[in-house]
């Protein structure tokens, strides 16, 4: 059996203890792993003066692969996302969510699985944006109001949506890709196209052109605001949604609410050369070493991490293992009992003995 180099960043607040108990359960399948542990994120600044070290990018570079703990990204000020900048920097243009219900978790509806292929590095997360008040936003407002013959208030900020052609045809490729290799049936471009015609206008243009020559797999297409109506309404209508970079990060927390909350939602960050393996929810700090955060999403981001790499038994394993937790409801931690303060919940590293007794049972 082939061992595998992992780059495994543990981020901040809950991170390293959910990162702790999610290596337990996946080393429990009996893949081998050699784990490079690198620090990212307020760690990381203390030490190197930046939250994202190039050693970061280096190990991930070369292993190819990283499992990651969430980071805190402060609001409106501070430094940028880590994980805008990780998925930048790597080139990691498809973000992968599932959106699935396990029996016995919170869910709103028992017929969920469809997945979110969210494009991860154009888009209004571009970065591209301008200070209200500076030298180089008056500039560009005046520039823009007589290009487009349009005003712009001059006590505004902007924010730059770039979609290009590049980055829509590999998205959407992506999607179909995925679509095939998991047994998918369907693939649902999601837009604004009515609104913005030049940008997701140009998105959904090349994804309809990327459809034609994917012809066995079926595709359709929905405007962003219908769609959210339709995943609560009629969600068995759906199997792929392929995103613009904002539509995707919205509609994955609507996914994420109706199969009980983020401690269920997994994510990947993949490219042509690397993908990184996430929980998608924050770093929580007020829960930090209390030993409370349900640790599911980072556990189910090691499932999309061994399928990735060709470890599809013990994929499969891991996952069913962490289903029956889920259903028996004993061994579950307070964000998936009906109270939230049911005194039978259990901590984070509970939650991994649990797991990892369900694998040993079905061994």
């Amino acid at each position: 059996m082939a061992r595998h180099s992992v780059t495994l960043v543990p981020g901040d607040g809950v991170g390293p203890e959910i990162c702790d108990a999610a290596v337990r359960v996946i080393e429990a399948t009996g893949v081998e792993f050699d784990w490079e542990v690198l620090q990212a994120g307020e760690a990381a600044i203390k030490e190197f003066g930046t939250p994202l070290p190039e050693p970061v990018l280096a190990s991930i570079r070369k292993n190819k692969v990283a499992l990651k703990g969430p980071i805190t990204t402060p609001i409106g000020s501070g430094f940028r996302s880590v994980n805008v900048a990780l998925r930048q920097e790597l080139d990691l243009y498809a973000l992968v969510r599932p959106v699935k219900a396990y029996k016995g978790a919170r869910n709103l509806r028992d017929d969920l699985d469809f997945v979110i292929v969210r494009e991860n590095t154009e888009d209004i997360y571009a970065g591209i944006e301008f200070e209200q008040g500076t030298a180089d936003v008056k500039h560009l407002i005046d520039e823009i109001s007589g290009l487009a013959k349009k005003k712009i208030r001059p006590d505004s900020g902007l924010s730059i949506k770039p979609i290009s052609i590049t980055g829509s045809e590999r998205i959407v490729q992506f999607a179909f890709d995925y679509a095939r290799k998991n047994n998918r049936r369907k693939v649902t471009a999601v837009h604004k196209a009515n609104i913005m015609k030049h940008t997701d206008g140009l998105f959904l243009s090349v994804a309809r052109m990327v459809a034609e020559r994917n012809g066995d797999i079926d595709f359709e297409d929905r405007i962003v605001d219908n769609m959210c109506m339709q995943l609560v309404l009629r969600p068995r209508e759906y199997d792929v949604l392929c995103c613009p970079n904002l539509y995707g990060d919205i509609i994955s927390d609507l996914g994420a609410g109706m199969i009980g909350g983020l401690g269920l939602a997994p994510g990947a960050n993949i490219g042509t050369n690397g993908a990184v393996f996430e929980a998608t929810h924050g770093s929580a700090p007020k829960y930090a070493g209390l030993n409370k955060v349900n640790p599911m999403a980072v556990m189910l981001s090691g499932v999309l991490m061994l399928r990735h790499l060709d470890e599809v038994v013990a994929a499969d394993a891991l996952e069913t293992a962490i289903a029956d937790v889920i259903a028996l409801g004993k061994n579950v931690t307070y964000d998936l009992k009906e109270k939230r303060d049911d005194p039978t919940s259990v901590g984070t590293s509970q939650v991994a003995d649990a797991v990892v007794a369900q694998l040993k049972a079905g061994a």
